[in-house]
């Protein structure tokens, strides 16, 4: 893509965001959306992607009832990338974001075109409510919005309720492994600071969004929900029972609290689902539920190699479901290789609209797979960035190569660092990456490293340019 076309695609106004699309529900109502991110939850935490370790039920329902992505990615090993995808349809690097935020002055640029301000144009009542982790949520930026940096209402929710994402509140939290327990005592909604209220971070964000919804319904509106858990992310704590009690008998410390925590969202997961069925709005409603990256610490990447903060496997590939009653076949699995990039691209077409054709964004619709009428085009080049951690937080030692980069492209995984090939895989014959191709196929591997250079030599936009 030449630099005036990116120029154009994140400059494009509001008021060209959304086209009507083809798609129609019978009802004739637009469908609602909701979009639930767990954090660091690994591949194989959930019992429908063949936990022994954790039940969760309600999420295993949500797979029942709609369909599986057995390989699907995220947009990065560590959160703030991944989230600037979900939120884009674009690559983290295309807004120089090449690591996880700390909370200071690292934001999500003012101007970028998201989800949430597409559907917002389209009659949507947006919300975001939990972890936000794209800047702007310090104190001073809240106080003073028009001469700080954006934050949830400023890409396009028309409400929000986080925990302040200031290191003053959060480190002392995280360091207490209170963050759970003690969160919700220091939120923030729509920039102005809530009382302290006395209920655990996690069961406050799901009441708040069955509220929502509520809300929503009776106002007659379309709704998106963005529901982003900070589960089952450290700090490891204890969840209330009924969440601990299931495991005592099979595990203790933080193995034990991990576990609660998981069970703790997926009992969540099911209040929300069982209040669209008390609304009769279920059949109306399109849920994709997915991680940001793979696990740290206590969590399960299955057989995958690595984890958070690696680009093999272990730290991108991620548990996908999608669920929509009626419209989405129950029961289906789906081994297309999908990304997070797609998401915005999908959640757009399940609303019956489509994208400007001047906005250039990097995923596909993934409706032609989910409505069992296509496939996912197996050929496409995928692309990862991450700065290089040295931090590992997974058992045993990074794996290496120590990877910056991947280009994918049907079964070719190329590792690479700094422009620079390090590895090849044949993921359908070395799911496990255990096997450097690179000088067996090394025509292979010198295609994969010029799309790969193409690319990391595109347009960026920075985020550090628009600090006000």
């Amino acid at each position: 893509m030449n630099r005036r076309k990116f120029l154009s695609a994140v400059a494009v106004s509001s008021a060209t965001f959304v086209i009507p699309g083809c798609f129609t529900q019978k009802s004739g109502q637009k469908p609602n959306l909701i979009f639930i991110l767990a954090d660091d939850l690994g591949y194989e935490d959930l019992s429908c992607f063949n936990s022994k370790m954790i039940n969760t039920p309600h999420i295993d329902q949500l797979a029942a009832s709609g369909m599986k992505f057995t390989h699907f990615y995220s947009a990065s090993a560590v959160c703030s990338p991944t989230r600037a995808s979900c939120l884009t349809g674009r690559y983290p690097l295309r807004f120089s974001i090449t690591r996880h935020f700390t909370d200071h002055e690292e934001h999500l640029p003012r101007g970028t075109v998201t989800l949430p301000k597409m559907l917002q144009q389209a009659g949507y009542r947006t919300a975001h409510i939990g972890k936000w982790h794209l800047g702007g949520l310090n104190k001073k930026h809240c106080e003073n919005r028009e001469a700080s940096i954006p934050g949830p209402n400023q890409h396009g929710f028309d409400e929000y309720v986080c925990m302040y994402e200031d290191p003053a509140i959060r480190a002392p939290l995280l360091q207490a492994r209170r963050l759970y327990r003690e969160g919700a005592k220091y939120l923030v909604s729509n920039d102005k600071a809530l009382p302290p209220i006395q209920q655990h971070w996690t069961e406050y964000k799901v009441e708040r969004s069955r509220q929502f919804i509520v809300e929503a319904v009776q106002a007659k509106q379309p709704f998106f929900l963005n529901l982003w858990f900070d589960a089952p992310h450290t700090p490891y704590e204890p969840a209330p029972e009924p969440y601990l009690n299931p495991y005592k008998k099979r595990a203790k410390g933080d193995d034990l609290w991990y576990r609660s925590m998981v069970a703790q969202m997926d009992n969540g997961i099911g209040k929300i689902i069982s209040k669209l069925k008390q609304l009769k709005i279920e059949q109306n409603t399109f849920i994709i539920f997915t991680s940001d990256n793979g696990p740290s610490h206590q969590g399960c990447p299955g057989p995958w190699t690595g984890g958070k903060a690696d680009l093999h496997e272990g730290g991108i590939r991620v548990p996908m479901i999608a669920g929509w009653p009626g419209t989405i076949k129950s029961e289906s699995v789906t081994t297309d290789v999908a990304h997070t990039n797609d998401l915005l691209p999908t959640f757009v077409a399940a609303a019956g609209l489509t994208l400007p054709p001047d906005l250039e964004i990097d995923g596909i619709n993934l409706f032609p797979a989910l409505s069992g009428k296509g496939k996912i085009p197996a050929e496409r080049t995928l692309f990862w960035q991450l700065d290089l951690y040295e931090w590992y937080p997974q058992p045993g030692p990074k794996p290496k190569p120590f990877a910056t980069e991947i280009a994918r492209q049907g079964k070719w995984k190329l590792l690479a660092a700094n422009g620079t090939p390090l590895a090849l895989f044949n993921m359908e014959e070395d799911p496990y990456e255990r096997r450097n191709l690179i000088e067996v196929w090394p025509e292979r591997a010198h295609e994969l490293t010029q799309s790969l250079n193409q690319w990391l030599n595109e347009p960026r936009q920075k985020w550090e340019n628009q600090t006000e």
